[in-house]
């Protein structure tokens, strides 16, 4: 009897088992949604895949053709050296945007039909012309301004970075040391430029103030430009390098507090010339019952 029923728990156990592998196992709704976010990222990052190496592709062909017609862009590639971005990604930016922008006439021009407006072709096609003309220099303004803002991160990256070496070389310090010991304390991104182009020099065998100059004439930073200048002129006196150091540092600051005001001076202008167009809509406001009131009698 015993062993009859060890033998029927054993048969009820491994037909249990088998009918449990047979049949499929519904997942949790946690597990399916982590599913469907895994894949929706996997196809999500093929597609990018797909558009950053179709836009290498054409950037990598505009770029050539304006090797070919002698085109250099120096003040273009100087915006785009400070900001990070590569010629070849704004060539292809800029290109995509414009078509995109014409193609918004077509776009418009089937709505306003499937509406029932009847709308001539020529004004469509003016329309996208100019609207592809917007939007293909939409990326020239985007640049000019990151590039403005950044070289105004850079100087007042450089009046600190000046007091850094103005304290390295007060405590004894020779200048290239001094340099390179100071563009080491801060974590910014200009000083991290200042720090791969010091470090290139030693590399390269060039004195730091050649690395300075070369990266102030690579990202149009007057002020960078000067103080390379500057050292290669008195860089065998430690005194008369102090003393100028600290003296651009303070003219930096000056420079720096005077644009500070004037961006505020125009930050109140404008906000005058706000207050005044809405007290004159108030005015209208009120003064229209009259007016109608008036003109009607």
């Amino acid at each position: 009897m015993t062993v009859a029923l060890a033998a029927g728990a054993v048969a009820g156990l491994g037909l249990f088992l088998l009918i449990f592998a047979l049949v499929p196992g519904r997942a949790s709704l946690a597990r399916q949604v982590a599913a469907f976010d895994a894949e929706h990222r996997s196809t999500r990052r093929a597609q990018e895949g797909r558009e950053r190496q179709f836009g290498r592709w054409l950037g990598r062909l505009l770029a050539a053709f304006c090797a070919e017609q002698g085109w250099e862009f120096p003040s273009l590639r100087a915006n785009l050296s400070i900001i990070g971005k590569s010629f070849e990604n704004y060539l292809a930016t800029k290109v995509l945007l414009g078509l995109f922008g014409f193609l918004l006439a077509p776009l418009l021009l089937l709505l306003l039909t499937l509406a029932g407006f009847h709308v001539p072709f020529v004004i469509p096609l003016w329309l996208g012309l100019a609207l592809g003309g917007a939007f293909c220099f939409l990326p020239d303004l985007e640049v000019r301004q990151q590039a403005e803002a950044r070289r105004r991160d850079f100087r007042h990256a450089i009046g600190a970075f000046l007091d850094l070496v103005s304290m390295n070389l007060s405590g004894g310090r020779g200048v290239p040391e001094a340099l390179l010991t100071a563009s080491e304390i801060g974590s910014g991104w200009a000083l991290w430029r200042l720090r791969d182009a010091l470090a290139n020099a030693r590399i390269t065998g060039q004195t730091p103030w050649q690395a300075l100059g070369a990266l102030g004439a690579e990202v149009r930073v007057e002020e960078l430009r000067d103080l390379a200048a500057a050292l290669s002129l008195v860089a065998d006196d430690g005194a008369k390098v102090r003393e100028s150091l600290t003296a651009r540092a303070a003219s930096l600051r000056r420079r720096e507090l005077a644009d500070l005001e004037g961006q505020a001076g125009e930050k109140s202008q404008s906000m005058l010339v706000a207050q005044m167009l809405l007290c004159a809509g108030f005015l209208i406001f009120l003064t229209y019952p009259v007016v109608g009131v008036l003109l009607g009698t």
